[in-house]
């Protein structure tokens, strides 16, 4: 009898935690799966990837992953990584939270984030809802849905999150929903090998709040409707990914700049240069793109 084969994932999870807390039906669980497969197939070490959450339902994905990790404060997951990125700029950080975190309380750390093209990979998963704290109105609830604060339906404008962080200078921009795994998977995958600020949003159903209170039945209801209603279209205008209530849904990869933008560290390294010539470079070491903090190199 041949031997059981082994989950390629296995390995990245952090299996005495399971079963997790997620509800049934919950896509957070699948983006998981599908970033766990891409760092499998990618090929980085475990101890060369740090993960870094804040609050709420995907916020608990650093608790599950078998890698080094920060479950921070409510919408401070930005900023924790770039802390962690400057300190250990051979570390791969990636920043994994949902769309309340990321674009509500966290929304001015994105947008700085992405105009200073920090080194970091930004994945946000966008289940339209505060799905840990009751199901309250986000920055992508969109009109008319109903919220727990907004019982007569959602009215006020929402973020066109591929639209937010190219606009702000972000190097990679992508959006897929959970039905797209095959696709998720090869865009972090390519994305873990990309430089700069680079952000996934991830359309993902909450059954329990958002599904229920809208009546719009169960997960496998949800993930039909991004099977049927999903329109993929590779590099188009980011205005035109603006998300309707139950309208088609656009996704794909926006932008994909590559080394085409210099990173934070880049455009300080060049700055220094500049302005110190011979000193940067003997302040640095021998290695031209590593900027060292003070008390490491030469002063």
């Amino acid at each position: 009898m041949s031997p059981t084969p082994e989950n390629p994932v296995r390995k990245l999870l952090r299996t005495e935690r399971m079963p997790s807390i997620w509800c049934p039906g919950c896509g957070i669980g699948t983006t998981v799966n599908c970033f766990a497969r891409a760092l499998a197939e990618n090929g980085k070490r475990q101890d060369e990837l740090a993960v870094v959450s804040g609050i709420g339902c995907t916020g608990r994905v650093a608790g599950y992953l078998d890698l080094d990790s920060f479950h921070t404060t409510h919408g401070r997951a930005l900023p924790f990584a770039t802390g962690l990125k400057l300190a250990n700029p051979k570390l791969d950080v990636v920043v994994y939270s949902g769309d309340g975190d990321l674009t509500a309380i966290g929304g001015n750390h994105l947008i700085h984030a992405a105009r200073r093209n920090l080194d970091l990979l930004c994945i946000c998963v966008n289940n339209l809802t505060y799905g840990m704290t009751g199901g309250q109105l986000t920055p992508t609830t969109p009109q008319p849905a109903i919220a727990s604060t907004t019982p007569y339906g959602a009215f006020e404008p929402t973020f066109n999150l591929p639209r937010l962080a190219a606009s702000s200078g972000a190097s990679y921009v992508a959006r897929w929903t959970t039905f797209h795994v095959r696709q998720l998977t090869k865009t972090i995958r390519e994305a873990l090998d990309r430089k700069g600020f680079r952000f996934i949003e991830i359309l993902s159903p909450c059954p329990t709040l958002f599904l229920r209170r809208n009546r719009l039945g169960e997960a496998i209801d949800e993930m039909r409707f991004y099977r049927e209603n999903s329109v993929i279209k590779n590099f188009a205008e980011t205005r035109e990914a603006e998300l309707g209530y139950r309208d088609s849904i656009l996704v794909g990869k926006f932008v994909d700049l590559d080394r085409s933008r210099p990173t934070w560290r880049e455009a300080y390294a060049a700055r220094h240069a500049e302005v110190l010539g011979d000193r940067f470079i003997r302040w640095t070491g021998p290695a031209e793109d590593e900027v060292r903090g003070p008390g490491e190199g030469e002063a």
